[in-house]
């Protein structure tokens, strides 16, 4: 590694790219370069630090980890923890388990489509929400469940869709 120095400043060739964030450069300092076996700790730290995975951030993983960045994408894209968009504001969770679906939640979850004007994994244009569709959230006696945000919505109906996003608005 190459050291450049001044009377008052070192500047070290092993900082970041200019332009890279400087939360996503905080959080790939805890990773040595070149260490493929962080590909999965760097991907949740930095979408905890940056809420979502952007194109850049992968590419910038994949030039600090030394791995391709198809194979960063790979790891990312096999997990359903990872989003590749922005969130909104607001989560909006409609919850598919059995019991859920079993009382129409899937008229639940078109209902918050239309309405949002968005499909499931989206957000809409204003940012306010985003929209998924999750396994269960284990309170089948509830069902159907909506959480937005932390709030849990019980016995969901799509009548109930619009006056709930209400409660959300700006």
């Amino acid at each position: 590694m190459r050291e450049f120095s001044s009377p008052t400043i070192s500047v070290s060739s092993q900082f970041a790219p200019l332009g890279v964030d400087p939360q996503l450069q905080a959080v790939l300092s805890r990773y040595a370069r070149g260490d493929a076996s962080k590909v999965l700790a760097a991907l949740q730290a930095a979408q905890d630090e940056l809420g979502f995975l952007a194109p850049e951030t992968v590419q910038v993983i994949s030039d600090h980890l030394s791995v391709s960045a198809g194979e960063v994408y790979g790891v990312a894209s096999f997990y359903a923890q990872f989003r590749f968009q922005k969130p909104g504001k607001h989560s909006v969770k409609v919850c598919q388990g059995t019991a859920c679906h079993v009382r129409r939640s899937d008229l639940v979850l078109e209902a918050f489509e239309r309405e949002l004007g968005i499909r499931n994994g989206e957000t809409t244009a204003n940012g306010q929400y985003s929209l998924e569709r999750v396994a269960c959230f284990g309170c089948c006696a509830l069902a159907p469940v909506v959480v937005v945000d932390e709030d849990t919505h019980a016995r969901m109906r799509t009548t109930f869709v619009r006056k709930l996003l209400k409660q959300y608005e700006d």
